[in-house]
C-alpha cells in the first residue's frame, strides 16, 4: 500500500498554521490485487506488463502469484483487508477460481480477457483488448451480476454435464493453444465420436421429468463454449437459470442444430428442452461429473440455484449487451 501525502502528520499541521504555504490533499491509489494466471493462452505475453499498464492508470497494483486453483481465492481473502478491487487476468476457468472469494469478500472485480473463450467478458461486453479492458476497470463503472451453483460450486457461465464433460476432458492446454476458440470445434468433433446418450432424472423448480439426453446444461450467463448462447433472452442479472437438454444422438442433427446454438435459438428444434427458473435438480443412475465454467468440480445427484446479484464487476459504462 502507498500511503498519500493526506496521511502525514507533518502536513497536517503545517496546514493549520497562518500563512503556511497550501498543500494540496492526494487521494490515495486504488489499491488494486492482480491475479494472472501465466497459464493462460495469453497470460505469459510480459511479466510485469499488465501491472505497469494498470500503474498507469492509477492503480496501486499489488501482483500475487497463485499456483492452482483454491491458490486464487486464498490470496483473495488473504488480501482483502487492504485493497479495493480484484483483477484477474485470465480465461474463464480463472475467474471460476476467484468466485467464491468474490462472492464472499464483496470486492469488485476488473476483467483482464487471457483466456481462450472469455465468454464472461464476451456476456459483460468487455474487449479481448487488454488496454480496453484497463480503461473500462479504470472508468470505475460497476454492475452487480448473478452467480449460478452446482452442488455449491459457483459458476459464471454455465454448468453441464454429458457431451460437454467429454469435450472438457479432451480440450487440453495445446488444443487451446494451437486453434484458439476453434479448439472447442475439434474437441467437440473427438468427443462426439465416443459419446452416448445418459438416463437423468430432471426436476425443474419442483417438476420432474425423465430424459434421454446427449447433454443438460444449466446456464447463468449468456455465452460459453465459446461464444455459444444458452438462450437468445439470458442475462446475466436477471435473477434465473436457462436450462436446456439435447435429447437426440444423431450426428447429423446435431451439426444441423449448430447455428441455433450459436444464436440461442435452441428451442426451435423439437429435440430440445429448454427452461427458464431459479433452481433444477439433475439425477442420474450412477454419478456422473459436472462441468462448471470448464472445470469439473462436482457431480450427480446436483442441485443447481442462482445467487442474485452476488458479484459486482466493472463494465464498460454504456454497454448493449443484451446480457446486461
Amino acid at each position: 500500500m502507498t500511503r498519500s501525502n493526506s496521511d502525514d502528520p507533518a502536513l497536517e499541521e503545517l496546514r493549520g498554521k497562518p500563512g503556511a504555504p497550501r498543500v494540496p490533499r492526494l487521494e490515495p491509489r486504488e489499491r488494486t490485487l492482480l491475479i494472472v494466471n501465466k497459464k493462460s493462452r495469453s497470460g505469459d505475453a510480459g511479466d510485469g506488463e499488465l501491472e505497469a499498464l494498470l500503474a498507469r492508470h492509477g492503480m496501486n497494483v499489488r501482483e500475487v502469484d497463485c499456483d492452482g486453483r483454491a491458490a486464487v481465492s486464498e490470496a483473495i481473502r488473504r488480501n482483502a483487508g487492504t485493497v479495493d478491487r480484484v483483477v484477474v487476468g485470465g480465461g474463464d476457468g480463472t475467474l471460476n477460481a476467484a468466485a467464491p472469494a468474490l462472492i464472499e469478500t464483496g470486492l469488485p472485480l476488473g476483467i483482464l480477457p487471457l483466456g481462450t473463450a472469455n465468454d464472461l467478458a464476451r456476456t459483460l461486453g468487455i474487449p479481448n483488448d487488454v488496454h480496453a479492458a484497463c480503461e473500462i476497470i479504470s472508468a470505475g463503472s460497476t454492475r452487480t451480476i448473478d452467480v449460478g451453483e452446482a452442488n455449491g460450486v459457483p459458476f459464471f457461465n454455465v454448468a453441464s454435464l454429458g457431451l460437454s464433460v467429454e469435450i472438457a476432458q479432451t480440450l487440453s492446454r495445446d488444443v487451446k493453444r494451437r486453434f484458439g476458440t476453434f479448439g472447442y470445434v475439434v474437441a467437440a468433433c473427438r468427443a462426439l465420436l465416443c459419446s452416448h446418450p445418459i438416463k437423468a432424472e430432471i426436476c425443474i423448480d419442483g417438476e420432474c421429468r425423465q430424459s434421454r439426453t446427449m447433454q443438460i446444461a444449466v446456464g447463468n450467463g449468456r455465452y460459453y463454449g465459446g461464444g455459444l448462447t444458452i438462450s437468445e433472452n439470458a442475462r446475466i442479472d436477471d435473477g434465473n437459470l436457462n436450462v436446456y437438454s439435447i435429447e437426440t444422438n444423431r450426428l447429423w442433427t446435431l451439426a444441423l442444430m449448430y447455428p441455433a446454438f450459436r444464436k440461442g435459438r435452441q428451442a426451435v428444434w423439437n429435440e430440445v428442452r429448454t427452461a427458464s427458473c431459479t433452481h433444477v435438480d439433475i439425477r442420474t443412475r450412477k454419478a456422473r461429473p459436472v462441468n462448471t465454467d470448464g472445470e469439473i468440480l462436482t457431480k450427480t445427484p446436483v442441485h443447481f440455484r442462482v445467487r442474485k446479484d452476488a458479484v459486482t464487476v466493472f463494465v464498460p459504462a454504456n454497454t448493449g449487451d443484451p446480457a446486461l
